[in-house]
């Protein structure tokens, strides 16, 4: 809870501070860095980054191909190594001790879809994410319950939330 606290600190103070606007993939990526021993100051993001979708590693499990959901599915081949919510993603964050990076969206969002374009498919942010943190995507339309309570976190702590 005190890295969720930092961080929403970190991306209030970031919004407040940016004459230009940061792409949330840009801010969860310095925020990332930033608690690892990164870069001071976030990067300026007046460019449209890179689009192109990256190739998964080959240790990468596809744990999302075999989802009920169609929105996680969309992500299976991800460079990420995602988990779905559950037992198996707890279990690997407790044996392995790395903390929980946690995503929770839907199919027809379109800044769930900007974050994966952006984020979740650049190669040298998907290394970063499998190699220090367990990483959860929830559909939160099938996990409305997980979605509440991360949602009154942010809402409460940024005093809004989408």
């Amino acid at each position: 809870m005190a890295v969720a606290l930092a961080a929403a600190g970190a991306v209030r103070t970031l919004v407040s501070m940016s004459a230009a606007p940061l792409h949330l993939a840009t801010i969860a990526a310095w925020l990332i860095a930033g608690h690892l021993g990164g870069t001071e100051t976030p990067p300026r993001t007046d460019a449209v980054p890179p689009t192109s979708a990256a190739q998964p590693a080959a240790a990468h499990h596809r744990r999302l191909a075999r989802s009920s959901s169609p929105y996680l599915q969309q992500h299976a081949d991800n460079p990420v190594d995602w988990y779905e919510w559950g037992d198996e993603a707890f279990a690997a964050a407790k044996q392995q001790g790395k903390p929980i990076f946690l995503s929770i969206g839907y199919s027809t969002c379109h800044w769930c879809h900007v974050m994966a374009r952006e984020s979740f498919c650049d190669p040298a942010i998907a290394a970063l994410l499998n190699k220090r943190f367990i990483s959860i995507k929830v559909d939160r339309e099938q996990r409305p319950d997980v979605d509440r309570v991360y949602m009154d976190y942010v809402q409460a702590s940024l005093g809004r939330g989408g």
